[in-house]
């Protein structure tokens, strides 16, 4: 349910946000669509420490995409490093730059000039061990202030790197090292997360066998352990970075030298490589950070995400980071010791802008109110929800507990292919209503399209896509443009689409309504239903399996699998697990069924397409609204699986 007035935001006087109020708001938006060159040079040039200054905007449009990737700023040259450490050094050499909270409550403060320091010598250490400007480095690891460091150090020697969530498995990490030709991977012996150890580099071992191109393997040493070892490959952090030369030299890119290439999940089986540039991508991840969450000098700001997805490499690192900002990582979970974890960091740091999942939020709700309300969080200003649409009973938990009816949410929409926050309040300027993603930022021009193309104009629901170019945004995918342009310009030529369904309301407030493709959504964690398909029917029971997404009241989607054993095979009790395992081993830690429901048969049309529709219908709890079913093949098998819809 709506609330019928929205929540105004809390403004103060000292804000540096040019951006204070709706007409402000209403003026930069304006402004960035009738004369984006000239918005975006402006910004990037006042803003991003670049070494020969960039004279031309966008170069290229979504409408001839297909002719190759667009462009920003293409006659600049910057090293993304600068932006993030040299140029703070005079002014904020002694100031908190990374912030780290171990699993057990370990802190670790690094300077400015210490983290430049550091970075500088795991860069030349990554260069002795030949990594150059233009190859490929995976970064496997959990979080720790080197995960950070690793990045830093890649991007301050032009190389590109590719960091893999921790929680993946060995066969999707070696899919990652093969599509992108990684020659160095950096992992450490094991990572900590709630109370366990997670054997980063026994995974990476795995993934390593047969794959002769990974020259060393960089090995940072967590917990001590006693892992396996490569003599001529594996080399320990703690014999190469502290020693090596602590003066490197940022090595000058283009705009468009590729900065990372991170993998997201699609419809088919394989993650696609989204190849994000330094220029445009630095530009919009400093201006995002900066505008929405209404930055300022003595802030300390915690997302608590981990740098393995794009939340962590925008909104941990390169954002907060290129901004001077104090940036907490944090390597543990929300509810270890317990459910107060998140407050006790708030108290202790001082905390003033959160940003973290509605899952947690969800989570943590469900614990009571006590776990928040023992803390201190007077410290709070600003709190963010990030990774899938937030409803309204949450959001208003995160705004009556945790921020005392007294802290802006910012709601922000994004993906790993805009590179940052298109669609959310702006902390000082919007009022906010609870579930709704509100406006788009300035450069952002959203547009719902029917499914046959049709523009929806005013308040209606639709396709969520964008009109115009931003700099954030992924180039292509990595060796296969033609894939990106297929993903997200093939449904509408000349215009992004999102993927996301979308509602907007009288006031042209945006409510995001989720994923409308095969792709779910689960916890902020994007992940293909092919992958789930492909890992059931490995197991030797299982002859066929379709998975949908339904509503979770923690994730916000969970996973329900429908399954059709093998003649014969029996539905034994420790079948739910077995194909749990299955999906652990193919994807990750991560990749979890919710609701397994046994089938005989799966609803097919006489050409031998699934109907998804039905099944998600039914995963829903509304078997009774399936429509039109008369092109099934055999309408009697909805009736089975309507018959057994599992519900808990």
């Amino acid at each position: 349910m709506e609330p019928s007035t929205p929540v105004p935001p809390r403004v103060r006087a000292d804000s540096p946000n040019p951006i204070t109020d709706l007409h402000r708001y209403r003026e930069h938006h304006g402004r960035a669509t009738a004369d984006p060159d000239g918005f975006w040079l402006a910004e990037t040039r006042l803003h991003v420490a670049w070494q020969t200054l960039p004279t031309v905007g966008l170069q290229g449009s979504f409408h001839d995409i297909a002719e190759g990737p667009l462009s920003w700023f293409a006659d600049g040259t910057l090293n993304v490093t600068e932006s993030c450490l040299d140029r703070h050094l005079e002014d904020r050499g002694d100031k908190v730059a990374i912030l780290w909270e171990g699993d057990g409550g370990e802190v670790v403060r690094l300077t400015y000039r210490a983290l430049h320091e550091q970075v500088c010598r795991a860069a030349s250490a990554l260069r002795d061990l030949g990594l150059r400007k233009g190859e490929r480095a995976i970064i496997y690891m959990g979080m720790v202030p080197e995960a950070a460091i690793a990045m830093l150090a890649c991007a301050r020697i032009g190389a590109i790197h590719s960091v893999v969530f921790g929680g993946f498995s060995a066969e999707a990490l070696r899919d990652r090292i093969r599509d992108c030709g990684a020659e160095i991977l950096i992992t450490q012996d094991q990572a900590l997360r709630g109370g366990k150890t997670i054997p980063l580099k026994q995974t990476a071992d795995a993934a390593c066998e047969g794959e002769s191109h990974i020259k060393k393997v960089l090995v940072l040493q967590r917990t001590g352990v006693k892992v396996g070892w490569t003599p001529g490959r594996d080399v320990w952090w703690h014999d190469v970075v502290p020693t090596a030369d602590r003066d490197h030299e940022a090595v000058p890119c283009d705009a468009e030298h590729p900065l990372f290439v991170l993998y997201t999940s699609g419809s088919t089986g394989k993650p696609k490589g989204l190849v994000h540039t330094c220029g445009g991508y630095l530009t919009w991840a400093q201006y995002t950070h900066r505008t929405v969450f209404d930055l300022r000098e003595e802030d300390v700001y915690a997302c608590v995400a981990d740098v393995g997805w794009i939340t962590g490499h925008t909104y941990i690192v390169y954002g907060p980071l290129a901004n001077g900002a104090t940036t907490l990582m944090f390597e543990s979970t929300p509810t270890y010791p317990d459910a107060g974890r998140y407050w006790d960091m708030v108290e202790r740091h001082k905390i003033t802008i959160l940003y973290t999942a509605p899952t947690a939020i969800r989570a943590l709700a469900a614990q009571g109110d006590a776990f928040v309300t023992q803390y201190d969080r007077s410290s709070l200003r600003v709190l963010g929800t990030v990774g899938e649409p937030i409803n309204p009973d949450a959001w208003r938990w995160y705004f009556d507990v945790v921020g005392e009816g007294r802290c802006t949410i910012v709601d922000t929409w994004w993906q790993t292919e805009t590179g940052g926050i298109c669609i959310s309040p702006i902390a000082p300027a919007t009022p906010t209503r609870a579930g709704s993603a509100t406006l788009p930022l300035p450069g952002i021009l959203p547009a719902l399209r029917t499914p046959e193309g049709r523009v929806v104009y005013g308040p209606g629901q639709g396709l969520l896509c964008i009109e115009q170019p931003w700099p954030g945004q992924a180039r292509t995918v990595w060796g296969d443009h033609e894939r990106f342009v297929g993903t997200y310009f093939g449904m509408f030529p000349g215009v992004y689409f999102t993927g996301d369904g979308c509602r907007r309301d009288t006031d042209g407030y945006y409510w995001i309504t989720g994923r409308v493709d095969d792709v779910l959504n689960v916890a902020g964690h994007r992940m293909g239903t092919a992958e789930f398909e492909s890992a059931l029917v490995s197991a030797d029971q299982v002859a066929e399996a379709a998975v949908v997404g339904y509503p979770h009241p923690i994730k916000g989607q969970g996973v329900y699998a429908y399954v059709v054993l093998q003649p014969g095979a029996p539905a034994t009790d420790d079948l739910d697990a077995q194909l749990n395992a299955c999906c652990r081993a193919a994807i990750g830690a991560h990749a979890r069924i919710d609701r397994v429901q046994l089938v005989p048969g799966l609803p097919k049309t006489r050409s031998g397409k699934v109907m998804r529709r039905i099944l998600r219908k039914i995963a829903e709890g509304q078997g009774d609204q399936l429509g039109d079913v008369s092109t099934l093949a055999d309408p009697s098998v909805v009736d089975a699986i309507r018959a057994g819809w599992v519900d808990e």
